[in-house]
């Protein structure tokens, strides 16, 4: 399955959550802020938010900075 992140195709062997794949890429320790086919998604519903074809998605990891 593909789904769209950040603007390019990413693939998927199977259909999984946005914190399994937040894992998966490394994020699942960092803050960031998960947009989900055009909608914000909170932190607390990304176990249960599963991806699915086609889907969109944008990761964006906040940074401080002065």
């Amino acid at each position: 399955m593909t789904i769209i992140l950040n603007g390019n195709p990413y693939q998927l062997e199977a259909e999984c959550s946005i914190a399994e794949l937040l894992k998966k890429l490394g994020f699942d320790s960092k803050p960031v802020v998960v947009e989900h086919n055009q909608q914000a998604v909170f932190p607390r519903d990304y176990p249960t938010t599963t991806l699915n074809d086609t889907d969109q998605l944008e990761i964006i990891l906040i940074a401080a900075g002065g």
